[in-house]
């Protein structure tokens, strides 16, 4: 290699051969983009700063000064290095001279990437083919850098390959976090690297425990403390987080937007190429596109009301990604000085006590504040300086500093006015304007690159920011100091939190065993306890309601239908007394019987039956449920009745169409033989008594209430009058007032209806009733045969068609429904609709959880101090 360089003619050759193969700038903007190259070859070179080449003809910058470099991979003095350098840059020079004819798509190119670079702000350039040459041939001397950071230059340097026989290009998620891993979160040396990723996992651990004792319930002496972010409305608090997450997320709005705290969880995921954010109280699952997470925060936050303004409900929002840090942030309203039109009066208020209330002990506060503002008027200074005087646990994050001068900014970032023991770090958090379509070409949607490169631009070369200057700049350094004072603050809170969180599982444990005798108890366990009882209480009801009860509650209800027909066609006729004596061929009384038959056997017997064995089921299904702990919950109740009601609406047509088709030869003709005619003929005597005896009581009830003195009275001057009917509003009569006349009347019915069924009772034991060939003159026995005839028909097929159908599917519909198809949230509800088991259930988990968080904190406790103990045997 040392002859190549030392001959002029074989590094013409070289560099024109090395020219024609890798000269594609508009591929390496594709693959390799800028933002990436800058890092890598300054870790490469252990901070050798590569300077910039004059670009000639349109073709991308070549670098004219990296003496260390060659010290570093040849071993030779820098004077030499720096000359040999020089004459390289001279004979590429040459060489794009001699290339004109790639001059129109150089210039194409060219146009592309200068138009990029210059939107971002940093140096324009472009490492040449050779160089990466040499960097790979410089590479094993660098046997003192870690494992991590040797794969992470493996996978970044993917990108800059230009070969045209590999088409593929790297993922760029993946690309960025290996090429930018190290400057985001760890130091520059090896330790400072293997601390910080023991930061991120203590860190990740304690957000585990401060998660498991927010569901534990409220209370000031079980938290973990949070970074608290406040400032005024235009002070770039939104800014400084999308920066930190890599996002544009937040809620954005010419209005008041943010209305309601985010509680934000960064959950760092390594190796990871995919970034997403949840919510665990919607369900709604990942959300890779960060566009509608920010459209759902708009609209959460947007459901608070104009009048309201504000609410203290937080939203809970948790983003996974590979370049975020393992963090705990809280997002408030920012600060107002004035109101706007239409919002309250009092909203300035509102705010500041929604702030202050979370700014409070053992919370971190991150104060934002502009640049171009005074520190003295910044609303987040005032009031983080009254809850945290001594500025202990308050972080200054001065926003814009590209809006003032260097000496300016660096001023203020030195500020002795407001001393803060965390101090200032100075940040220029906007992202540069790009098209949509070339951040995600560049950055695969995640801008954290683009703003880092954009500071280091702005910070870089200025002496007022030198490292030597005592001042900290930059998101980056942001993100690695929310780091290590999380960290700290939640290491410091965990003794405290250990004690705490063990006096307060022995009260619990204490509670659980007086009040339930540590009998454990799940919603699942609940659940299907009720349902077996369900199944078992439906068994003995399927034992005892068979074809003997159907059709006993058919007959009863078919015997009430006779005494109907028989009112209508028989006992008001006022010559029913003529019965008895009346001609077999008699035209009036063969009519009266003809229809009576006609209207029992023809009234729809299917439908009747089955609506009655319907209405008996729901009924009896709807006391089955009540007796078991599913009456305290209507969506369990509900899914219930549903699966009666599914299973007899399934049935009910095929077998009320299966019984009218079954009892249509009654509609024609019915046979009676003797002995059913003499038990129908008891039958009828029994119904007619039964009637007759309703028929005194009610005239018995209103001789209670009127007297029965005075109720002769009034149905003697009824009769007299010759009055069918007098209306309850109807004025006096005879010295007696309208209700009065209203019940004589309806007593005088009823003393009718009474000598007539005692008429018909006689009738009946009579001996023209004992044959079955006068059955026109006991229409009663008639009528009793042919309902006992449809009813036994009737329980036949409905037994078939509904019961046995009805009985083997309900279990397995009420399994489906209430153990296999509803989901946990339901089953937790179901639970907890009943008080009981509610506060059971919520002691119980309360336990579990107090024990959960009380082992997570065992286990830091003993990894800190193994870490702790590591580190003093390595000093």
């Amino acid at each position: 290699m040392l002859a190549r360089i030392a001959n002029p003619q074989a590094i013409l050759r070289t560099s024109r051969t090395l020219l024609l193969r890798h000269a594609t700038p508009f591929r390496q903007v594709h693959r390799a983009p800028m933002p990436l190259i800058r890092p890598l070859v300054r870790a490469r070179l252990n901070h050798v700063r590569v300077g910039q080449l004059q670009a000639i003809q349109g073709r991308a910058l070549w670098t004219n000064n990296i003496p260390k470099l060659f010290l570093k991979s040849f071993r030779v003095p820098v004077a030499a290095g720096t000359l040999l350098i020089t004459v390289l840059g001279y004979l590429d020079y040459k060489v794009q001279e001699a290339r004109n004819y790639a001059k129109d798509f150089a210039n194409g190119a060219w146009a592309t990437a200068s138009g990029l670079y210059h939107s971002l702000a940093i140096p324009q350039v472009t490492a040449p083919a050779w160089i990466q040459e040499l960097l790979q041939s410089a590479s094993p001397s660098n046997s003192e850098q870690s494992n991590s950071r040797e794969s992470s230059d493996k996978e970044s340097s993917s990108s800059f390959n230009t070969d045209p026989k590999e088409p593929e290009r790297p993922n760029i998620l993946t690309t960025l976090a290996a090429a930018t891993g190290a400057t985001l979160f760890t130091d520059d040396d090896t330790p400072g690297q293997a601390r910080d990723d023991q930061i991120m996992v203590l860190t990740r651990k304690m957000i585990e425990i401060r998660n498991i004792l927010q569901r534990v319930g409220k209370s000031d002496s079980l938290q973990l403390p949070s970074i608290v972010v406040i400032g005024s409305q235009s002070s770039g608090k939104s800014s400084v987080l999308e920066a930190i997450v890599g996002h544009e997320f937040l809620p954005k709005g010419n209005n008041m937007v943010t209305r309601r705290p985010i509680e934000l969880t960064l959950v760092h995921t390594p190796g990871a190429t995919v970034e997403y954010g949840e919510f665990p109280a919607l369900g709604l699952g990942r959300i890779t596109d960060f566009g509608q997470i920010q459209r759902t925060l708009t609209d959460l936050n947007m459901a608070v009301s104009d009048a309201q303004c504000v609410s203290d409900d937080p939203i809970q929002l948790i983003i996974y990604s590979p370049m975020v840090p393992d963090l705990s942030l809280i997002d408030l309203p920012g600060y107002i000085q004035v109101e706007s039109v239409g919002q309250p009066p009092e909203l300035r208020e509102k705010i500041s006590k929604l702030c202050d209330k979370y700014i409070r002990s053992p919370n971190i506060i991150l104060a934002v504040c502009a640049a171009d503002v005074d520190l003295a008027n910044s609303p987040a200074l005032r009031a983080s300086r009254i809850v945290d005087p001594l500025g202990l646990r308050t972080i200054g994050v001065v926003t814009k500093m590209d809006l003032v001068s260097p000496e300016r900014g660096a001023a203020i970032l030195r500020d002795n006015q407001y001393p803060l023991h965390l101090g200032y770090i100075g940040v220029v958090a906007q992202a540069p304007s790009l098209s949509q379509g070339l951040r995600q070409r560049l950055t695969g949607g995640n801008i954290s690159g683009i703003i880092a490169q954009n500071e280091k631009s702005f910070f870089d070369g200025r002496r007022e920011f030198d490292t030597g200057s005592g001042v900290k700049t930059g998101t980056v350094e942001l993100r690695r100091t929310l780091m290590h004072v999380l960290e700290s603050s939640m290491s410091s809170s965990l003794e405290s939190i250990s004690n705490a969180i063990t006096q307060e599982l022995e009260e619990v444990s204490y509670k659980f065993k007086v009040l339930y005798n540590d009998r454990e108890l799940t919603a699942e366990s609940y659940l299907a306890e009720n349902v077996d009882a369900l199944k078992q209480r439906f068994k003995e009801f399927s034992a005892r309601f068979g074809k003997p009860q159907v059709a006993a509650m058919l007959k009863t209800d078919l015997d009430q239908r006779v005494l109907n027909i028989l009112a209508e066609h028989y006992w008001d006729d006022k010559t029913l007394a003529s019965l008895s004596n009346a001609s077999p061929d008699d035209k009036h009384w063969q009519h009266h019987f003809d229809a009576s038959s006609l209207a029992l056997t023809r009234l729809g017997v299917g439908r009747v039956a089955t609506d009655l064995v319907v209405n008996a089921l729901s009924s009896k299904m709807q006391r089955l449920a009540d007796e078991t702990d599913f009456r305290h919950n209507h969506f369990a109740s509900n899914h219930i009745q549903s699966a009666v009601q599914n299973i007899l609406r399934s049935r009910y047509h095929s077998t009320a169409d299966q019984v009218e088709n079954c009892v249509k030869p009654f509609k024609y003709e019915v046979e009676v033989d003797d002995r059913e005619w003499n038990v129908g003929k008891e039958r009828a005597v029994v119904l007619l008594k039964e009637e007759a005896a309703r028929v005194e009581a009610a005239i018995t009830e209103l001789k209670k209430s009127v007297g029965s003195k005075r109720l002769g009275q009034v149905m003697s001057f009824l009769k007299e009058q010759g009055a069918k009917e007098v209306q309850a509003n109807e004025q006096d009569m005879g010295g007696y007032s309208g209700a009065l006349l209203q019940k004589g009347n309806y007593a005088n019915y009823l003393q009718t209806r009474a000598d007539v069924l005692k008429m018909r009772i006689m009738a009946l034991k009579s001996k023209q009733c004992r044959s079955k060939e006068n059955q026109m003159y006991c229409p009663e026995a008639f009528l009793n045969v042919v309902a006992d005839k449809l009813a036994a028909t009737a329980v036949l097929f409905i037994n078939v068609e509904l019961l046995t159908e009805f009985y083997y599917q309900f279990p397995r519909e009420l399994e489906n429904r209430l153990v296999r198809n509803l989901t946990p949230d339901q089953i937790q509800a179901f639970a907890r609709e009943d008080k009981e088991v509610k506060a059971h259930i919520e002691m119980q988990e309360k336990k579990e959880l107090l024990q959960l968080a009380l082992d997570k904190i065992e286990s830091v406790i003993l990894l800190e101090k193994t870490s702790k103990m590591q580190q003093e045997q390595r000093r």
